[in-house]
């Protein structure tokens, strides 16, 4: 890949440059090549838009790490967001501080709004509706959100995206990703995490949130999987005034449930919204596969007929089958206080790392699903698996993304349910859906089915043939067999190289032993004032060891560069 120093962009480099020296992570500045841009940079905190020092006693480095993101535009403040869910690689501090990183910007002028939505659909605004409202509803860094009217009557929202969002966010991309490939290479901290692969998973929820027509089908998709909940309801798009930087939906009108207080919550049942909502979101993670990656309490409006209204649903991910599974063993484990099994499920789930510590990972496991079984109805689903996440990272276990997520997922929907109902009990709720979380785990698609059917009939159509072709060998003694373990080959190769090194360094030993000895015998010839035999060996031993030397450096970086060799990341990793 090319050296990002030399594509451009050098101001984004510096500024990134100084955010990673203010912050602490000096280590993969110097390794990247970066040091030019932080030289004489002033690593004092300045003052902040409220006036306010950054940097003064009262104001945690965390806090200041987000307001530095939300500083740096669109694309750091999504990397926040999505840094906040990553329990196992950041500190509790720094993933609450993310967690509450705002997306409002200056809004887009009314003429910009407008001349995005004619060039979208190749027609004048008055056109396509009859009302437009030019005071945004909201706006964030990636777009904003206008009232409007259709020429049918129809009320909807607009949301609109800002002209300069996708070449700002491509530009940030391609120098995270040279940033991120030169810290794998050259620190310990991204070979450990691997950078690049964490900035893949970005690339692809930053990619999905700017193409408007995925949250239009994300729309339709959690309309579908809430039809049977009729307290639940979500915006049904416009789909024929819909491109990838317009988004037209309902309008949904009510107060988002962070602006209800305790006075308005006595006017409403919350109790059987709260209870349709977290069934709702058990059955879309643990059986449909799919995940609101966001639904903070922000996200969610009470509406004036005392429906809940799901909105902002750019972010939406997929949870695998085999994920579901595992988190249905996992939450199950957790509702019974069985630590052992949840030590086991997560070890299942996640990569081990070198400092990976099973019998450690165990016992704290452990301890904490007790705690939280005690715990009784107290305890939160969300908050037991994002503590588990951060467990697994302290011990050297990385678990997969998804169970970062749901992690986050549930916590956010600990937090709704809590303010709407402050007796709701998610532990409870969750034990009282046990048996339906493992009917879903247990369901089979078709799909699956078919398949299952298939491979069944190739098994047993080639299992005659098969059994023949091993009784014929078994009778014939030439039954074999292969495992491949290691490559022999290449063992064998890297055995001999130090069988060498050891031979030659005990020869030189043994020449400068002797060449010692002759010191001491009598002789017509003499070099330097000393016997010649003894010097021509001591500079014999001389040059053989410098030789060695340098054949042991130019070989051993060689094998380091190497990425391609699997003999020797078998031998690195004990395998």
């Amino acid at each position: 890949m090319e050296n990002p120093l030399t594509s451009g962009n050098a101001s984004r480099y510096a500024a990134l440059a100084r955010l990673l020296v203010r912050h602490g992570r000096s280590d993969l500045v110097s390794g990247a090549g970066l040091d030019e841009f932080s030289a004489g940079a002033d690593t004092a905190y300045e003052d902040d838009d409220d006036g306010n020092t950054a940097g003064r006693p009262d104001t945690t480095k965390a806090d200041q790490f987000a307001r530095d993101l939300e500083a740096m535009g669109p694309t750091y403040i999504k990397l926040g967001q999505l840094l906040s869910t990553r329990f196992d690689l950041l500190p509790d501090s720094y993933t609450t501080a993310l967690a509450r990183l705002q997306d409002d910007v200056e809004a887009i002028p009314f003429e910009g709004v407008k001349e995005t939505i004619e060039a979208e659909f190749g027609m004048a605004l008055r056109h396509l509706f009859v009302e437009f409202d030019e005071q945004p509803l909201a706006s964030a860094s990636l777009g904003q959100v206008h009232r409007a009217t259709l020429p049918s009557g129809r009320e909807v929202v607009v949301k609109v995206q800002r002209a300069e969002a996708r070449d700002v966010i491509k530009g940030d991309m391609e120098m995270l990703a040279g940033l991120a490939e030169m810290a794998d290479k050259r620190t310990d901290l991204g070979r450990r995490y691997g950078f690049s692969s964490l900035l893949g998973q970005f690339r692809r929820s930053l990619v999905a949130e700017l193409d408007y027509r995925r949250e239009a089908r994300n729309l339709l998709t959690f309309r579908d999987l809430t039809k049977d909940y009729d307290l639940l309801v979500v915006p049904d798009p416009v789909m024929d005034l819909t491109t990838a930087r317009v988004l037209t939906m309902e309008r949904i009108e009510g107060k988002k449930v962070t602006d209800v207080g305790p006075l308005g919550l006595m006017d409403i049942d919350a109790r059987p919204i709260v209870e349709q909502l977290f069934r709702a979101y058990l059955r879309m993670i643990l059986d449909d596969g799919v995940l609101h990656a966001d639904p903070h309490p922000g996200n969610l409006i009470l509406t004036d007929d005392g429906r809940l209204a799901l909105i902002d649903l750019g972010m939406v991910a997929h949870v695998p089958p085999r994920m579901q599974d595992k988190v249905v063993k996992l939450l199950l484990a957790i509702s019974d206080g069985d630590g052992e099994e949840a030590a086991l499920v997560l070890a299942g789930m996640g990569h081990p790392l070198d400092s990976y510590d099973a019998a450690s990972f165990r016992a704290d496991v452990s301890h904490l699903v007790s705690e939280a079984a005690s715990a009784g109805p107290d305890v939160q689903a969300g908050t037991v698996l994002v503590e588990l996440s951060r467990l697994s990272g302290v011990h050297g276990l990385r678990p997969p993304a998804e169970m970062s997520m749901i992690g986050k997922a549930l916590l956010n929907l600990d937090q709704a349910t809590m303010h709407l109902d402050p007796n709701f009990s998610p532990t409870d709720a969750l034990r009282d859906s046990v048996s339906e979380i493992l009917t879903s785990g247990l369901k089979v698609s078709t799909g699956g089915v078919v398949a299952a059917a298939i491979e069944m009939k190739e098994f047993t159509s080639q299992l005659p043939r098969r059994a023949n072709r091993i009784m014929d060998t078994l009778a014939e003694g030439d039954f074999r067999v292969r495992v491949h373990a290691l490559d022999e080959t290449r063992l064998h190769t890297v055995l001999q190289r130090v069988a060498n090194r050891i031979t030659l360094g005990l020869i030189i030993a043994a020449t400068i032993l002797g060449a010692a000895l002759m010191m001491r015998v009598p002789s017509t010839a003499q070099l330097f004032g000393y016997p010649a035999i003894a010097m021509v060996l001591f500079l014999f031993a001389v040059v053989a060891g410098g030789a060695l030397a340098a054949w042991i450096v130019l070989t051993d970086r060689k094998v380091a560069r190497s990425t391609d060799d699997p003999t020797v990341d078998q031998l690195r990793s004990g395998r």
